[in-house]
């Protein structure tokens, strides 16, 4: 057969993700703050490699939402928008609550008890009013489920663009854009179906918590889950100075 004579593109394949990773986690961690100009040189002066690899990881930064590109106008750091926010966070739904009710039963304990961990500190986002917080803490928790669902073809949609999606939800009136007074509910019965192992039940809490409307398990009583009853998800508020 034909010998080719270009070598492998496997070491620029890495030195792609490399870059990649490091300009992300400083976007998502707020080094690189929203309108923020990527210059070139900039760049290769911080990361201490080529052109290349560089625009290439621009590139695949632009399909997954974090920076911005106008060709030979600029390249900037993306600027969540109001507008966009209800759409991201129903799509964060869709795929978070199908990776939920493949992983509720399939969970070992010391995974639940992380995911109630994780489940209590965004309750504790709630009452404080920080949304900041309860993005980071949210994204976080529906990671570990995703990370626990056995579909890997699932994970790594979910990898590709649950960063852009939650970035977009970085609103400074974001309690205003969502639905807030119904999440603590939508939460709790989360919490109580991944420790009763019920798939269906925690999948609708998670959509519910998304904005997705539909049926939505009501509070039996005495405390815990009882059958599905129809809540209406409250439409969002008007976004308040966007």
């Amino acid at each position: 057969m034909p010998i080719p004579t270009s070598p492998p593109a496997a070491e620029r394949q890495l030195l792609r993700d490399t870059v990649r990773s490091r300009i992300r986690d400083a976007i998502v961690d707020g080094t690189l703050e929203p309108g923020e100009r990527l210059h070139d040189d900039e760049l290769i002066a911080w990361l201490q490699v080529s052109r290349t690899p560089i625009r290439e990881a621009l590139g695949d930064l632009v399909r997954a939402g974090l920076v911005e590109m106008a060709p030979n106008r600029y390249t900037r750091v993306a600027t969540p928008r109001a507008e966009e926010a209800i759409e991201a966070v129903q799509t964060l739904g869709v795929l978070f609550g199908g990776a939920v009710r493949l992983a509720v039963p399939l969970l070992a304990a010391g995974v639940t008890a992380q995911i109630v961990a994780g489940i209590d500190a965004c309750l504790a986002d709630l009452d404080a009013e920080d949304g900041p917080a309860l993005n980071a803490h949210t994204v976080a928790l529906f990671s570990t489920y995703v990370d626990h669902c056995g579909n890997a073809s699932l994970q790594r949609v979910c990898r590709d663009v649950t960063d852009g999606l939650a970035y977009k939800l970085r609103l400074p009136n974001i309690v205003q854009v969502l639905n807030w007074a119904g999440m603590a509910e939508q939460y709790r019965l989360l919490r109580q179906a991944t420790l009763d192992g019920d798939p269906i039940t925690a999948e609708l809490a998670a959509e519910a918590l998304h904005e997705l409307p539909g049926e939505r398990p009501a509070p039996a009583r005495g405390g815990g889950p009882g059958p599905v009853a129809a809540q209406p998800v409250v439409a969002a508020q008007p976004v308040v100075g966007a």
